[in-house]
C-alpha cells in the first residue's frame, strides 16, 4: 500500500499511523512512572512532538491519548481535565518554540507548566464543583505540583533535545514525503 494515500484533503494514512503510536507512547510512558507520584513523561513527549511534528497532529495525539485514558480509569472531571490541559502545553510549545534556542528554555516551559498543572485542574474542577472547591483541591496539590514542575524541568534539560534529535531523524527516515 502507497503511504500517500490519502484519508482527507489533509489527512494520510502514514498521518494516521504515527498519530496512533505516539498516543499509545505517550500512555506507556504515563504508565511506567505511575508509581512515582507526579513524575511524568507525558509532558516531555508533548513537547517534543509539538516541536517535531507540529501543533495540529500534537493535539490531535493529545484527544487520543485523553480517550485512552477514559478507558482506562473511567468517566472522570479529573480526566475529561486532560482535554482542556495538555493542549496548553502543546499550544505555548508551538507558539515558542521559534523564540526558544536551548533545552533551557523548553526545561523553563516544562517546569512552569507542572508547577501550575494543579492551578489548572483547578480551574476546571470549578467549573463543575464551585471555586471554594477548585481553590480547597489547588491549595492541597501545591507540594505534588513543586515535584511535577522541578522532575519537569530535569526530565526536560536532560532529554529535550536528544530526543527531538532522535524523532526528527526517525520520522525523515520514515515518513519523508
Amino acid at each position: 500500500m502507497n503511504s500517500n494515500v490519502e484519508i482527507s484533503s489533509k489527512m494520510k494514512v502514514h498521518d494516521l499511523v504515527l498519530i496512533s503510536i505516539l498516543s499509545a507512547s505517550i500512555t506507556a510512558g504515563k504508565l511506567a512512572l505511575s508509581f512515582v507520584p507526579n513524575v511524568e513523561v507525558v509532558s516531555l513527549l508533548f513537547m517534543v512532538y509539538a516541536v517535531a511534528l507540529g501543533v495540529k497532529r500534537t493535539l490531535m495525539i493529545s484527544v487520543i491519548f485523553a480517550t485512552t485514558e477514559i478507558f482506562l480509569y473511567g468517566f472522570s472531571t479529573w480526566v475529561l481535565g486532560y482535554y482542556f490541559v495538555w493542549p496548553i502545553l502543546i499550544l505555548a510549545t508551538g507558539l515558542l518554540k521559534g523564540s526558544v534556542k536551548s533545552e533551557y528554555g523548553f526545561a523553563m516551559i516544562a517546569g512552569i507548566f507542572g508547577l501550575s498543572f494543579g492551578f489548572l485542574f483547578a480551574m476546571f474542577e470549578s467549573l463543575f464543583y464551585g471555586i471554594a472547591y477548585g481553590m480547597a483541591y489547588w491549595v492541597r496539590g501545591i507540594p505534588l505540583d513543586i515535584v511535577h514542575g522541578a522532575s519537569n524541568y530535569v526530565l526536560a534539560i536532560i532529554l529535550f533535545n536528544p530526543l527531538v534529535k532522535v524523532f526528527k531523524k526517525q520520522l525523515n527516515q520514515y515518513f519523508s514525503p
